[in-house]
């Protein structure tokens, strides 16, 4: 199996090392050839989403990977990845990818102080910790999209077929159970 890891900013490498801790190849996505291998699924890291589009843009990457992921290619997008997949962006006219049947709210728990660590539930999972750092969340979820986690009555992760987002950074925390969920549920 192998995963392309956007690599353009962000936290791509941390997302590796979960990724490679599972036993799973990785490389990194930098540029359109990058995408003409072969992979099994892709992850969107945490980091500056609209830096992220517009270099997914200038790249030529955004419309491929979006043609991608609507033929079925497993995706993850933590923090910056899951507004990239939304559909929507709150009080935004903006959307990237746009795969994802969900609105998107932007720096939500406010500024670099905003952010915060917390243990929680995640649907098939079971309670696990969670990094936010100046992270978003889902304000709503569409009928195609499944709840997977809430914190403080936030909604901080959905799936919505083989898509699985996140607003927090669990390739930031000592456990790889997100990741695994994501290989066991969504790529294999």
């Amino acid at each position: 199996m192998r995963v392309g890891v956007l690599a353009l900013q962000g936290a791509f490498i941390e997302h590796e090392r979960m990724l490679k801790s599972l036993g799973t190849e990785t490389f990194e996505i930098r540029q359109k050839k990058d995408i003409e291998t072969n992979m099994d699924a892709i992850v969107l890291p945490g980091g500056e989403s609209t830096v992220m589009g517009k270099l997914l843009n200038d790249l030529e990457l955004m419309n491929p990977i979006r043609e991608m992921i609507k033929n079925g290619l497993p995706a993850f997008g933590t923090c910056a990845g899951l507004i990239l997949l939304a559909e929507k962006i709150y009080e935004d006219k903006l959307s990237h990818i746009g795969t994802m049947n969900i609105t998107a709210r932007r720096n939500a728990y406010g500024r670099q102080l905003g952010s915060f660590e917390t243990s929680d539930e995640f649907k098939g999972i079971g309670k696990i910790p969670m990094t936010f750092i100046r992270a978003p969340y889902i304000e709503s979820v569409g009928e195609k999209a499944e709840i997977l986690s809430t914190v403080n009555g936030k909604i901080v992760a959905a799936k919505q077929n083989k898509q699985l987002v996140t607003a927090f950074h669990p390739e930031l925390t000592n456990s790889n159970a997100v990741h695994k969920y994501f290989i066991e549920n969504m790529v294999k």
